[in-house]
């Protein structure tokens, strides 16, 4: 698709001269000589790319690229100013415009320039969507994603937030499941009160019920005293119950009771305990399966599973991963103390590729290596495990990005745009003075306004060497 650009210049031959030359180099030129019509003709149509002049009668073009930048930020404009005006140049780039020409110009110049404008407004646009997509998933904590299959998750988390139905979350290891089961917690009513968390695959059978329910002193060996369950500590707040599969058919008919009635005794205890507990149960096995071979009750699954939500794999949702890239990278350069900017093309096309088996967690994983050992701006392909650049495929789901970049690293793009524009400034003005003074670089220096030792110093900053004819006065 052909990059559009609005060539605004009170002089007609001029726009004309400059959209012939842009169509011939594939680009689609408008151009309109009145400038306060030509914003208006932004906000009814779409540009990639602003090329204004300086100097026009009825609005000058830092005044337009000024008002353009503002109504719409994403949009570079690039000025046309007359050769020697660096004071003018200078004032632009703080107008907003992205790049500037000096008269006279050639039009590969200009097509050159344009080129990178559109690439650095590609960017941008990008950098927004990934940061508005991080905004949006801020709302469940760390839960990101903006693909579809994560949208679904977010749409069902609004709707039972506030219920206080239980909730089962399924999906393979390193998917996010408590992170789930902290975002219902947070988005509930019951968000000032405890969120107890318990891991059933690491607690020994033997250990389960006291665990769970408490138990009182002298119940068992090693009961010197009487201890709450999690049942009592979570009460008025969340319990997640995580690799709920692991719990003993034996103590699964307990824990049915102690959720229809909401209430239980303690281990060698007789007096009944009532509590209020809004229960999120997770599992990363077929429960079904389960039931079939006796391992887990019907009935149970069915009191837990009122409300399921399934949680997709990484590689269900691979256009998540420059999100994800994204958020590890700003994650672990602050607990790591490191400044990477980014994750280069081809190594972000590899992540893509990848079949994740351990899911979020093994991308986290990868990305927290990779930020520790990366010695350079930012992950190469090379900073990536062996076996996920021996095993990456096709990516199968929309294609990535270009680059993930983070907010701070576009402001600091902006940045380097601007020194690298003023750079390029200096050196044309003191190429052009010492072509017109014939290399004499006193009489150069004159004419650019600066000492002879400053214009020394400024060519030898710039790599620009003395010719062999300058004179010296």
């Amino acid at each position: 698709m052909k990059a559009k650009v609005l060539i605004v210049d009170d002089d007609t031959s001029m726009c004309e001269l400059l959209a012939d030359g842009l169509v011939q180099h594939g680009y689609e030129a408008r151009w309109n000589a009145n400038p306060h019509e030509a914003l208006a003709q932004l906000a009814e149509h779409a540009f990639d790319v602003v090329l204004t002049d300086i100097n026009m009668r009825d609005m000058n073009g830092l005044e337009l690229c000024q008002k353009a930048t503002e109504a719409h930020p994403e949009l570079p404009v690039i000025v046309i100013t007359a050769f020697g005006s660096m004071e003018t140049a200078v004032q632009a780039i703080r107008a907003g415009a992205y790049d500037f020409i000096t008269k006279p110009f050639d039009i590969d110049v200009v097509a050159i320039a344009i080129e990178r404008a559109v690439k650095h407004s590609v960017l941008t646009r990008e950098v927004q969507r990934l940061q508005r997509a991080v905004d949006e998933s801020r709302r469940f904590d760390e839960l990101l994603g903006a693909s579809p299959a994560m949208k679904e998750v977010y749409d069902l988390l609004e709707r039972v937030g506030e219920s206080e139905s239980t909730v089962l979350v399924s999906g393979e290891s390193g998917t996010g499941k408590e992170l789930v089961a902290r975002a219902l917690h947070e988005n509930s009513s019951r968000r000032d009160k405890p969120f107890i968390k318990v891991n059933c695959a690491a607690i020994p059978k033997d250990l389960m019920e006291s665990e769970l329910f408490g138990h009182e002193r002298g119940a068992f060996t090693g009961a010197v005293g009487s201890k709450p369950g999690r049942f009592e500590l979570a009460s008025g707040g969340t319990l997640f119950l995580d690799e709920i599969g692991s719990i003993p058919v034996e103590m699964q008919v307990k824990l049915l009771r102690a959720l229809q009635e909401s209430e239980f005794e303690r281990v060698g205890g007789v007096k009944t305990i009532r509590v209020d507990v809004r229960l999120v149960a997770a599992t990363n096995s077929d429960l079904k399966r389960e039931i079939a071979a006796g391992a887990f009750r019907e009935d149970l699954y069915y009191r837990l599973n009122v409300v399921p939500i399934r949680l997709p794999a990484l590689r269900e949702r691979a256009q998540d991963i420059p999100l994800l890239t994204l958020h590890f990278i700003q994650k672990f350069n602050a607990r790591l103390k490191k400044s990477v900017d980014g994750i280069e093309p081809q190594a972000l096309t590899v992540l893509a590729g990848y079949p994740w088996p351990g899911n979020i967690r093994e991308l986290e994983n990868v990305i927290e290596r990779a930020v520790l050992f990366s010695d350079q701006i930012q992950i190469r392909t090379e900073d990536l495990p062996g076996e996920i650049r021996g095993m990456s495929g096709p990516p199968s789901s929309t294609p990535s990005p270009p680059a993930t970049l983070s907010a701070a690293q576009l402001s600091d793009g902006l940045k380097e745009q601007v020194k690298a524009a003023m750079s390029r400034l200096e050196r044309e003005l003191i190429v052009r003075a010492l072509d017109q003074t014939h290399g004499n670089v006193t009489h150069a220096a004159r004419l650019l306004k600066i000492s002879r030792k400053g214009l020394q110093l400024k060519m030898k900053e710039l790599n620009l060497r003395e010719r062999d004819d300058a004179k010296e006065l």
